[in-house]
């Protein structure tokens, strides 16, 4: 089993040429060559040892693919979210927010987005519920919840400091899934 104690951060390295003003759409990974085989090679150390781990190193190779032929870190971010939402079995769609209109204070805009997808809820992580003004989502009747851990099933122990990709190597893909839809 994966011991949940043992944390490693899993990042790409990313350019941001006009400094914390940079659209994702302008990001670009560093050494993209590299920095894929970084990934892999992080990936395969942490998660190798899993039952499941054949399941994502298949998974992984179309995002592998991309990251050969781009370093445009938004393509590379929707990929794998792409990748982790088919190995749960999602169905749903995903929706990039340069196609919808949005104001752009912080708060405004996050409502702006959560009504342009018909969403009646936004789930605010810890870190947002900081700065998070409810007036913009209260105008448009959208509620704001903060996410909090979920509880059954033990996929979630220690969630706030592990990965979904612990979570998915230790249970594997049909139990996480079953998991979360059970929440």
């Amino acid at each position: 089993m994966l011991d949940p104690q043992h944390r490693q951060w899993l990042t790409l390295p990313t350019h941001l040429p006009r400094g914390r003003p940079t659209l994702i759409s302008e990001a670009r990974v560093v050494a993209p060559a590299r920095s894929r085989r970084k990934l892999l090679l992080s990936l395969q150390q942490h998660y190798g040892t899993s039952p499941h781990w054949p399941i994502l190193r298949e998974a992984l190779q179309p995002l592998l693919d991309l990251m050969e032929g781009t370093d445009r870190t938004a393509e590379i971010t929707e990929a794998s979210t792409r990748l982790l939402l088919d190995l749960l079995g999602w169905s749903g769609r995903i929706v990039r927010s340069d196609t919808l209109t949005a104001r752009t204070g912080r708060s405004e805009r996050l409502a702006d987005l959560a009504a342009s997808t018909g969403a009646g809820t936004y789930l605010c992580g810890s870190g947002g519920m900081r700065y998070l003004r409810p007036g913009p989502f209260t105008a448009q009747g959208i509620g704001v919840i903060p996410f909090r851990t979920p509880t059954v099933g033990g996929a979630w122990s220690g969630a706030r400091e592990i990965s979904a990709l612990w979570a998915l190597m230790s249970c594997g893909p049909d139990r996480l899934s079953a998991l979360m839809r059970r929440q």
